[in-house]
C-alpha cells in the first residue's frame, strides 16, 4: 500500500525544485555607431537632406539573436530587430509624433526587414519604403547586480535559495537620429534607470523578469524625453523656414513732369527777351 509522502518532506523537496529553478539574463544591446560603414573622409561628406515636417521611422535593435521571456527578435548578422513592444508604450511614440514639425511616426515593420542586417543602410533602406525622412534607432542593454557585482548577459541566477542581500536592474537606452537619405546622423540620446530590490523578492523566474521591464520601461520613457531634447536642436539647426511674405505694393500712377522755368535770352543791341 503507498503512502503519502509526509508533509514536511514534501516542502522539502518543493524547495529544492524551486531552489534549482533559474533565470537567465537577456542578450546586451548594440553599439550603433558601430554598425556604420565607410571611412572617416566618407562620413565627413555626408550631408542632411531631410525635409521638414519630417516623417520619422522608429527601429529597436538588439544583439544577434536577442531573446527575452516577453520578446524575441528578428534577422540574422551583425545585430536583430525587435519588432514587438513589451517595455515600449503607445504613450511614449504619442509623444514623438506630437513634437513640433514631426508629419508622423511609423515602426519598421517584419515584413519590410531583409532577413540579413549588417549595417545601418539595411533599416535606410526599410525606412526608405515607408518614405521615412528619418530614422530613429534604439538599443536597450540591461544588467542585474548583486551586492555590487554585475551579472551580464546570458548569466544563469540561481532562484529560491538566494540570501537577503542588495539586488537592482539597471537599464539604458541609447540611440541615435538619421538621415534616410544620406546616412547623416543629427545626434545621440541616452538614458539610465535602475529598480533597486531585496534578493528574496527574486522568488521566480517571473518576478526578476518583472524588475527588468521594469527598469527597461522606466529608461525608455525617459529616453523619449531627451529625444524630445534632441529633436528640438534638430529643428532649430536644420529645419529653413519659409522667407517671411513682403507686402505687395499697388503700382502708383505716373506723375507729371514739372514744367521747364523759361530762360531769358538776349538779342542783337536791343535789350528784347523772348519768352
Amino acid at each position: 500500500m503507498t503512502r503519502s509522502l509526509p508533509p514536511l518532506i514534501l516542502t522539502l523537496c518543493l524547495a529544492v525544485i524551486q531552489g534549482c529553478a533559474t533565470y537567465t539574463t537577456p542578450a546586451g544591446g548594440v553599439n550603433i555607431p558601430s554598425l556604420g560603414d565607410g571611412d572617416i573622409a566618407e562620413l565627413m561628406a555626408v550631408e542632411p537632406a531631410a525635409t521638414f515636417p519630417a516623417r520619422i521611422a522608429v527601429a529597436r535593435i538588439q544583439s544577434s539573436g536577442y531573446s527575452s521571456r516577453t520578446n524575441d527578435s528578428y534577422g540574422s548578422g551583425r545585430y536583430s530587430v525587435v519588432t514587438t513592444r513589451d517595455m515600449e508604450d503607445e504613450s511614449d511614440f504619442a509623444k514623438l509624433a506630437e513634437m513640433t514639425l514631426v508629419a508622423g511616426v511609423a515602426p519598421v515593420g517584419r515584413l519590410l526587414l531583409p532577413e540579413q542586417l549588417d549595417s545601418i543602410k539595411d533599416l535606410r533602406l526599410s525606412a526608405a519604403r515607408l518614405k521615412a525622412d528619418m530614422l530613429l534607432l534604439y538599443s536597450v542593454d540591461t544588467a542585474f547586480h548583486v551586492e555590487g557585482k554585475a551579472l551580464g548577459p546570458l548569466t544563469a541566477i540561481t532562484l529560491g535559495f538566494l540570501p537577503s542581500k542588495q539586488a537592482f536592474v539597471s537599464s539604458t537606452t541609447s540611440g541615435v537620429l538619421v538621415d534616410v537619405r544620406t546616412g547623416y546622423i543629427y545626434g545621440v540620446a541616452e538614458a539610465t534607470e535602475r529598480n533597486e530590490q531585496r534578493t528574496t523578492v527574486w522568488d521566480s523566474a517571473d518576478a526578476v523578469d518583472r524588475a527588468r521591464v521594469q527598469a527597461e520601461a522606466a529608461s525608455f520613457k525617459r529616453f523619449v524625453g531627451e529625444v524630445g531634447t534632441l529633436w528640438g536642436q534638430t529643428v532649430e539647426q536644420y529645419a529653413v523656414s519659409e522667407p517671411e511674405p513682403q507686402p505687395v505694393t499697388p503700382p502708383q500712377p505716373p506723375q507729371p513732369k514739372p514744367a521747364i522755368p523759361a530762360t531769358l535770352e538776349p538779342s542783337g543791341s536791343q535789350e528784347t527777351y523772348t519768352f
